[in-house]
């Protein structure tokens, strides 16, 4: 137990201040020392009052109770299994069918995780009601790890009272003559749209995730925030990269990866397409493209290569390591100024590369916004910073 907790003291050092450890302790104590008779007790009793795992300050015991010979948490904290380094296998208490794996994180961190027992099986906690969707294309379920000082933001999570919602229109398909196939599409307008308005627009990549409600939910984020009046009303285009006919080929490595030819639809076909169809702004300043990881690097591919058509770039956990050209394109002074925000988690995401990006930020002085956060490359991440860059992109007046 003793070289699991030092692996992560050295990658969480610093959140280990005058706490109050007795509870966590006396519950350890309390299940190991438990007869065969009180281990149901015990155990139910941490079942019925939402304890498992069991958080206290900035301590987490994770525990499995079954029949197995190995039992291991793998997830966001060990890079899912990929940080050999980092021991997360459990150790089985004597005597009793009950694994344990502690650890500790900072204080506000969300991480996502599954369980795998006998090296074979993965699973969810059967006992951690919390989870979060994740992966390309709608994916699965984790179990969720919420610290203490991270709670669900209203805004990001369902319809406000009183919030009015915009109308969608899903799936609409455009034959792109300059791509050669069919791409899908969906358009966000808000409530009370006028045609007679012109309104800012944001285009989003990897539309589809971005829309599902157990991942970005960024519909739902639009219409609070307009609801709460803390952005002025906005259209947002979706841009979904899986083939219409075939929806388990997803495009986006291809599209996303410095795509000259994709930019090239985005900017001279797709654009004037939306811009006929809708009352959407055309000045760079009201016109936003946003993406995560590899649409994070395809966002500031766009921004940085046509300044004169996307005045503001949503860079989430941007995935620069694949192709690391584009620092130098966007190390250029004479450019027109990008507005920026960026975002990263700080528990292995996308960190070095997004520091490494601010530096150059700092350098052509441009106007942005940099952000992290306690927690990983997953759309719990990313649904929670959503509404900071639309607000910084388009506030109420």
């Amino acid at each position: 137990m003793k070289n699991i907790l030092c692996s992560f003291a050295l990658l969480f050092a610093g959140s280990i201040h005058a706490q109050d450890y007795t509870t966590f302790s006396a519950t350890i104590s309390e299940l190991a020392h438990a007869t065969n008779d009180d281990l149901d007790r015990v155990w139910n009793s941490l079942v019925e009052s939402r304890r498992i795992p069991l958080v206290v300050e900035d301590s987490v015991a994770f525990l499995y109770r079954g029949p197995a010979t190995s039992v291991t948490w793998i997830g966001d904290f060990n890079e899912w299994g990929y940080r050999k380094e980092i021991r997360t296998k459990g150790v089985q208490l004597p005597g009793k069918d009950v694994w344990i794996f502690k650890t500790k994180f900072p204080k506000d961190s969300r991480l996502d995780y599954r369980i795998q027992v006998d090296a074979n099986s993965w699973i969810l906690d059967p006992h951690n009601e919390n989870h979060q969707w994740s992966g390309v294309g709608g994916g699965s379920p984790n179990s969720e790890l919420r610290m203490p000082e991270w709670k669900p933001d209203p805004v990001t999570t369902a319809l406000l009272d009183e919030a009015r919602p915009g109308k969608i229109a899903k799936d609409k398909l455009l034959n792109s003559k300059t791509l050669g196939y069919q791409i899908t599409y969906s358009v966000y307008v808000p409530n009370g749209y006028d045609a007679a308005k012109t309104y800012p627009v944001v285009y989003v990549t990897d539309g589809y995730e971005y829309m599902h409600e157990r991942l970005g939910n960024m519909v739902t984020i639009l219409d609070n925030l307009i609801h709460l009046k803390k952005i002025e009303p906005v259209v947002a285009v979706f841009i979904d990269h899986r083939e219409p006919v075939n929806r388990a080929n997803n495009r986006r490595m291809n599209e996303l990866a410095l795509n000259q030819k994709y930019l090239s639809f985005m900017t001279d076909e797709f654009l004037p397409f939306i811009e006929k169809s809708y009352r959407v702004a055309q000045e760079p300043s009201k016109r936003a493209v946003i993406g995560s990881s590899m649409g994070g690097l395809s966002a500031a591919y766009f921004a940085f290569s046509k300044p004169e058509v996307f005045g503001l770039a949503g860079i989430q956990s941007p995935s620069f390591w694949f192709r690391p050209e584009i620092y130098k394109l966007c190390d250029n002074p004479e450019n027109p100024p990008v507005k920026t925000f960026m975002t990263t988690g700080k528990i292995f995401d996308a960190e070095e590369g997004a520091l490494k990006m601010k530096g150059i930020l700092d350098k052509n002085t441009c106007k942005y916004q940099y952000m992290e956060v306690n927690q990983s490359h997953s759309w719990g991440n990313w649904r929670d910073t959503i509404d900071d860059i639309l607000i910084y992109f388009f506030p109420a007046s």
